[in-house]
Parts: structure tokens; sequence; C-alpha cells
């Protein structure tokens, strides 16, 4: 009777434990930079990458010349012109993603610069291969462009691609001022990839805030 009554409280003392470990959730953190060859820079070797989409590979690199930085994207399997892009860059390159937003069959290349530090403005540097001939430049509109979407903005930009769209978030101060403080909200706003009179322009289609 002993060994019976000492084997179940053992068996009530272990139920509470099981049915813990089976019900606890697995939590996940996804991060805002997920998306397509992403590249996180590590901040001690120049950036060196290589991303391929829909038979189009460009090659994204981050080099010193005369003192100065730049980027250089090497395109290969256009039709016509494979000339390589340079673009001078104010910091350093933090990602790049490929990705064909507006589902025309020819992909498009999107660098992201991240300026360290606070109050300092992010860019974009994009490329559109036109029916996977050439390429033509991405216009982000700036910010400021628009005063109701810039009241509280003083850069930190993130950029990412989500699905059919270009985002962009970035955080809210009370003012432009430089002793203002968060807000503890941010903004983020939806990019559609649209043809425009000389390139490739991406327009606002949605401003959120959180």
């Amino acid at each position: 009777m002993n060994i019976r009554i000492l084997a179940l409280l053992t068996a009530m003392v272990a139920l509470p434990a099981q049915a813990a470990s089976a019900v606890a959730p697995k939590v996940e953190h996804v991060s805002f930079n997920n998306g397509v060859d992403t590249y996180a820079g590590n901040g001690t070797q120049p950036f060196d990458q290589t991303l391929e989409l829909q038979g189009i590979t460009f090659h994204v690199t981050q080099a010193s010349v005369d003192g100065s930085r730049v980027m250089r994207i090497d395109p290969q399997g256009l039709e016509i012109d494979n000339s390589a892009m340079t673009h001078p860059l104010a910091s350093d390159i933090s990602r790049a993603e490929v990705a064909d937003i507006d589902r025309d069959g020819s992909p498009e290349i999107y660098v992201f610069v991240r300026s360290p530090g606070l109050g300092l403005p992010g860019e974009l540097v994009a490329y559109s291969a036109n029916r996977k001939k050439s390429l033509s430049a991405i216009y982000l509109p700036p910010v400021s462009e628009d005063p109701k979407i810039a009241e509280g903005y003083r850069g930190e930009d993130e950029f990412a691609v989500v699905e059919n769209t270009l985002v962009q978030r970035f955080v809210l101060y009370d003012s432009a001022d430089a002793s203002a403080g968060r807000t503890g909200k941010m903004r983020e706003i939806q990019y559609r990839l649209m043809p425009g009179e000389a390139g490739w322009i991406l327009r606002r289609q949605k401003v959120t805030e959180y």
C-alpha cells in the first residue's frame, strides 16, 4: 500500500512540470530587415555581396576611392548593357536586397545605407533591370516633400522589402530641434514601384504610426 501511495504522489508532482513544458509557447522575434538575400555588415570589412534573381546577378561592393567611400554595382545577365553603376556614399552600406516589387519579371536591387548615431538620415540606392536589358535608377521621394509626413522626422531610417512594397520606417521626435526627445512612436511608409518620366519612382501608398 505504501508503495502505491508513494508512486501516486510522485506522478502528481511530475504532471505540472510536464504540462508546463507541453504548453509553453515558443516566442520568435522577427527582425525588420528580414528579406531576400539580406546582409548585415560587421563594421570591420567592406561590404561585398552578390545577389541573384530571375537570371540577373548584382555584385554590390563598397570601396574607398581617393579617400572617399563609393558603392559599385556590377550587373551580369542583362541583354544590352552590363555597365557598372557607382554612387558616392556618405556612410557605410548596411544591407542589400534583390526583389521584383512590380512583378514585371525583371528584378530590382535595393541597397540600404545607414549613418551611425542619432538624428542621422538613412539612404536608399536602387536600380531596376528594364526588361532585363539595362539598369535605370529608382527614385525615392524625400520625406521632406510632405510636411505632414516630415513632422517629427529626424532621420534614423530603416528600409526593407516586404512582399510587393518597399517599407521605410523611422522613430518620431517631439520636434526638429537637436534637444528634442523621442515620442516613443514610429512612422512607417509603404511604397509601390511605378514607371516615371525618366526612370522609376517609389510612390507612397500607405502611412501608419504605432
